[in-house]
């Protein structure tokens, strides 16, 4: 349902949420390194995420990208429409051109509820709400694998 883009472009606007202020910037390779997300990658959906002022920025030495309180008040639906666009909340779990409650693929009526529910959530919550929760409920912010190693002998 959501690209590469619009999750990466969630994970590190939460991890601005949580670790930067307009007094404390962070550059995109401290960010890239700390989700694991490709940094080239991560500049290019920053700049995107500027100019939709979901996310702020200031040039210079001490430069960087923060969330100021305005940004903070954005919601996660926002991200994804600034990303890409707001059909691709309306696309076809299928994937199909022509879906829709009159003309519905195999699966519409069983997803349609279900993205009707995130959708709702993600529209409902603030980016800073979403960060309080990370924060409360010590939710993951990184794509690194966490998991404790496996000792292969052992298998």
């Amino acid at each position: 349902m959501l690209s590469r883009a619009s999750k990466y472009a969630i994970l590190s606007t939460l991890f601005l949420a949580e670790h930067s202020s307009v007094e404390n910037k962070i550059s995109v390779k401290v960010i890239s390194e700390s989700i694991d997300v490709p940094s080239p990658f991560l500049a290019k959906l920053f700049q995107q995420l500027v100019r939709g002022n979901i996310i702020s920025s200031t040039k210079g030495p001490h430069g960087g990208f923060y969330l100021s309180e305005k940004n903070g008040k954005k919601n996660v639906c926002d991200i994804i429409e600034n990303i890409d666009g707001v059909n691709k909340l309306n696309n076809c779990f299928l994937g199909l051109n022509e879906c829709n409650s009159e003309n519905p693929c195999p699966v519409h009526f069983i997803v349609e509820p279900f993205k009707n529910s995130i959708m709702g959530k993600f529209r409902d919550k603030t980016i800073i709400e979403f960060a309080q929760e990370i924060s409360e409920k010590g939710r993951v912010l990184t794509l690194k694998d966490i998991s404790p190693a496996i000792d292969k002998k052992s298998l």
